[in-house]
């Protein structure tokens, strides 16, 4: 890849921005070598953080910003925004009689219809007064029942405008068949309100269900002005670091691809989550060189743990996520978030229990032991307290007070009645269940069996209690990479990019038509095409992935599959039914092959356009001569409320085929891996640490 001038750089970087630390990944492909470190995150303003960085890097190793080939960058800007539900202002513009479709919302209550007499509906993302309709109608097929109506949609636009509100969701019914009455909105907007910020549901989600896409549109328009600033201000940076050139910048989404800068700040909201999206492509490449296929993989961060499952080397996809109280249907990685990181605060409940996050000290004013003002105690103070982790961070660059964290847990156990050590262990108990709980979710409530699958762990915090999570779900082994705080940012080095397109088209399997069907996957082609060619793909290197959402009549959800290559046929179209069949089972125990009364039902076609990008090669280690030339120390450590006599080691000088036996603790420049007793480590040929039972 070369950048605007024609100049080819060697070094790509990768720059996951956390809630408490930004990492970053640097591969060198001339020298074929990877280069890793960490900064504090600044949440004021991540680009900050970002730019301090992408500095570090190239210092560490030595290289002048003319050397960068791309920079890669995992944001959470948009997630932080809807979470913390900071919308701002926002109009949102709809057909005449739908004005209350964000009221009427869905009928399914959270948690069941138990939660039915104590459930809150949760503020609309725009109030009623700030929706305004336009006349005219589409049908379902998108043929046109009543011409759009002007005069009430100009009537809508200064209606905004004399409210000084400039950003607009714009969701017409029916709009994904047809978006000739959403198109000649916008151009209405466009002569009134030159300036305004607007989504269009026909650009945002061409997919039926009118709620869905209307929550899809106008969390993207939510997201547009911040993401838009956000971008422009890291390119201007990156302008100030090279200014003969413009550095090839490109931003994680949560589908499992990148996209350019300039792309993004067109759809925004598919960057939502793009950080745990990456720290689960990258370890999906590196569970896959060690031999595992199939993993569960456990991102523990400062704020958050992220966990996720991988099925034959491939992240599960959905389209029924969420991010805090907004539904979104665009295509993510299936993450399920808990609030279980290491700055998550420890606190005692109205009833006197012990709880544990969601709160979280973040990185300011972070933990008790970083003596930065906080003063409750954090899941890392219950460590350093129990001696699982050293008195310092990142080899000493951020030094750790034992004493402060100490004081602080025994504070909160002299109020719960325990000793020190109980209240420590108590907290990790609470937050090693919250993760196990999370890790079920994407296993069990799928149909899939946790203890099939062994467990990657990465983040900063995400391996402290691997071992304790063996335990709770009965894993087989779990897999701890090298520098494991820095997977997400690696993994930003090994994605492609992705473009998704989707279009609703009903019909029954019996009475499909198959022209109709080959022309809407062609319209779909047609634009992931033109959309990779102006990523700079060359028709030779563009891939295409075609699936389709297919249901039983009457069912109300749908099952998406994989479709075969070749010719759209008969033969074709009968063998995605077959396929549909099979998931089906797959994920409820039945289905109705061969059943005439329940007919199969076509709803969304989806094509994903696919733009290779070369992966960093995976590197063997030396071959180990023992674990007792990597001893740092002995210190005593608390596992399981007993004080143990514990080896401390350097895991940059382990080597393959070493072996360690718990208890014991390894530690490295960006992580720390606690090994309880009763289990063992193995090293293997590319420096995993592969943790099993003694009695495996």
């Amino acid at each position: 890849m070369s950048d605007s001038t024609g100049r080819a750089g060697h070094i790509r970087i990768g720059v996951d921005t956390g809630g408490t630390f930004t990492d970053i990944v640097a591969v060198d492909t001339k020298a074929g070598t990877i280069a890793t470190t960490k900064t504090p995150s600044t949440p004021s303003n991540p680009a900050d953080g970002f730019l301090t960085g992408v500095h570090k890097i190239l210092e560490q190793i030595g290289a002048q910003p003319s050397e960068i080939e791309s920079i890669s960058h995992g944001t959470t800007v948009a997630t932080n925004q809807l979470l913390e539900g900071k919308i701002g202002e926002l109009g949102f513009i709809t057909t005449e009689g739908y004005e209350f479709v964000l009221e009427i919302a869905r009928q399914s209550v959270p948690d069941g219809y138990g939660n039915s007499y104590f459930w809150v509906k949760p503020d609309r993302i725009v109030p009623a007064d700030k929706v305004k309709t336009v006349g005219g109608r589409l049908n379902f097929k998108g043929e046109e029942v009543r011409p759009f109506d002007e005069a009430s949609a100009r009537e809508a636009v200064r209606f905004f405008k004399d409210k000084g509100i400039t950003t607009l969701g714009v969701c017409l019914l029916h709009a994904y068949a047809n978006s000739s009455h959403e198109q000649r909105m916008l151009e209405i907007i466009r002569e009134e309100m030159p300036d305004a910020v607007v989504s269009l549901s026909s650009e945002v989600l061409r997919e039926y269900r009118e709620y869905e896409r209307t929550m899809t549109t106008l969390v993207d328009a939510a997201v547009k002005p911040k993401v838009g600033a956000y971008v422009a201000g890291i390119a201007e940076r990156l302008a100030e670091l090279d200014p003969e050139r413009v550095i090839p910048f490109s931003i994680m989404r949560s589908n499992g691809g990148v996209l350019s800068a300039d792309e993004v700040t067109g759809q925004p909201i598919t960057t939502v989550l793009s950080g745990p999206a990456a720290g689960a492509l990258g370890a999906a490449v590196i569970a896959q060189k060690a031999g595992f296929d199939s993993v569960v993989t456990n991102d523990g961060g400062g704020t958050s743990s992220d966990v996720t499952v991988i099925q034959n080397g491939q992240p599960t996809l959905t389209t029924e996520g969420s991010v805090g109280e907004y539904p979104s249907k665009i295509p993510m990685i299936d993450v399920v978030t808990v609030g279980a990181g290491g700055g998550s605060i420890a606190w005692l409940g109205p009833e006197g229990t012990l709880k544990v996050g969601p709160k979280s000290a973040g990185a300011d004013p972070g933990p008790i032991c970083y003596e930065k003002g906080g003063t409750e105690p954090t899941i890392t103070d219950a460590h350093l307290t129990l001696g699982r982790i050293p008195p310092h961070l990142l080899g000493g660059e951020i030094p750790l007070n034992v004493q402060a964290a100490t004081d602080g847990v025994q504070q909160l156990a002299d109020k719960l009645g325990l000793t020190l050590e109980q209240c420590a262990t108590g907290i990790l108990e609470i937050s090693a269940w919250n993760q196990a709980n999370a890790l079920r979710q994407v296993t069990v409530k799928r149909g899939l069996d946790v203890r099939d699958f062994p467990m990657v762990t990465f983040g900063g915090s995400g391996s402290l209690l691997a071992c304790r999570l063996m335990d709770i779900l009965n894993l087989p082994a779990v897999l701890v990479p090298p520098t494991p705080g820095n997977v997400s940012a690696y993994g930003l080095l090994t994605v492609d990019v992705r473009n998704d397109y989707v279009q609703t088209q009903v019909a029954k399997h019996e009475s499909l038509d198959l022209d109709r069907l080959r022309a809407t996957i062609d319209e779909l082609r047609e634009k992931a095409k033109a959309a990779l060619e102006r990523e700079g793909f060359p028709p030779a290197a563009q891939r295409y992935e075609v699936t389709a959402d297919l249901r039983y009549f009457g069912q109300a959800f749908e099952v998406r599959v994989e479709c075969p290559e070749g010719e759209i046929t008969q033969e074709w179209a009968d063998e995605v039914a077959d396929r549909f069949h099979a998931a089906h089972h797959a994920l409820y125990s039945y289905d109705f092959k061969g059943n005439d009364e329940q007919k199969v039902e076509w709803v969304n076609l989806r094509v994903t356009g696919v733009g290779p990008i070369a992966r960093p090669e995976i590197k063997q280690i030396e071959r180990g001569t023992g674990a007792e030339g990597a001893l740092i120390e002995t210190r005593q450590v608390n596992y399981e409320d007993q004080w143990h006599e514990t080896k401390i080691y350097d895991r940059a000088k382990l080597g393959a085929g070493d072996v360690i036996e718990g208890p014991a603790v390894v530690q490295e420049f960006g992580s720390t891996v606690p090994i309880h007793p009763r289990f063992v480590v193995d090293v293997d040929a590319n420096g995993n640490l592969i943790i099993k039972r003694k009695d495996a």
